[in-house]
């Protein structure tokens, strides 16, 4: 399947599930800096690979898709320190961790691949 738009992008669609995800564990949360950072890192991942995309120029995409992956290990991060805190559960942090992990692998192959 040759990819027409950023929403065809598995990346993308993993990336947007993962943000609702960050967005409803941390809706509630009392710690309006560490919610505000997680939630604008998530965006940031699939934000950052719609704009490389719409870019229009391997280059350019290759170097959002870096700073996407870079978000990516920023959640990730950041889920540690939420699991340490008590603001989230082990299970919560164990399935949060492995979709930041498998994206940033398909990350890692898309930048490759447009090498």
């Amino acid at each position: 399947m040759k990819i027409q738009s950023f929403e065809d992008i598995k990346a993308w669609q993993k990336a947007k599930n993962l943000t609702l995800s960050v967005y409803t564990l941390f809706r509630n949360s009392k710690d309006y800096r560490f919610r505000d950072q997680i939630q604008a890192a998530s965006v940031s991942i699939m934000n950052n690979i719609a704009e490389g995309f719409e870019r229009r120029g391997d280059k350019d995409f290759s170097r959002f898709l870096v700073i996407a992956k870079g978000s990516c290990g920023e959640v990730r991060s950041m889920l540690y320190l939420a699991l340490e805190l008590g603001y989230i559960a082990k299970e919560d942090f164990e399935v949060l961790h492995s979709e930041s992990i498998e994206i940033s692998r398909m990350l890692s192959g898309f930048i490759s691949k447009l090498s």
